[in-house]
């Protein structure tokens, strides 16, 4: 059987994506809500000041490339390192601490409205 229709698939490469500061440091937002995708893909830098913060309506999983460091998550600290991926759900408060590199994979797309801090 033929196949009629064509793949629309993307590419994006890390060096030609813009950087952006974001809670956690500096983000590369390789997929976000402008492209009309179902998840948004970020590789993040995280900053020694990263602000803790959450999200109402975000789902988001870091994967933990780089560094070694920890997350808190709520009232909990978790040591984290290269191969780890953490799951954050919607309205845990999280903040990253070390020197990371990380995807972060975001469903939905973020939208910037969605960050909320208690300070």
């Amino acid at each position: 059987m033929p196949h009629t229709q064509r793949r629309q698939y993307q590419v994006r490469r890390l060096a030609s994506t813009p950087a952006v500061d974001c809670p956690c440091g500096v983000a590369r937002r390789m997929f976000s809500r402008d492209d009309d995708t179902l998840l948004g893909v970020h590789r993040v830098t995280i900053a020694a000041d990263a602000r803790k913060h959450y999200h109402k309506d975000t789902t988001e999983y870091y994967i933990i490339l780089e560094g070694e460091g920890e997350l808190e998550l709520d009232e909990d600290v978790v040591p984290v390192k290269p191969g780890d991926v953490v799951m954050i759900p919607p309205y845990t408060r999280h903040a990253a601490r070390g020197a990371l590199e990380i995807i972060n994979v975001v469903y939905p797309p973020l939208d910037p409205s969605d960050e909320y801090f208690d300070e």
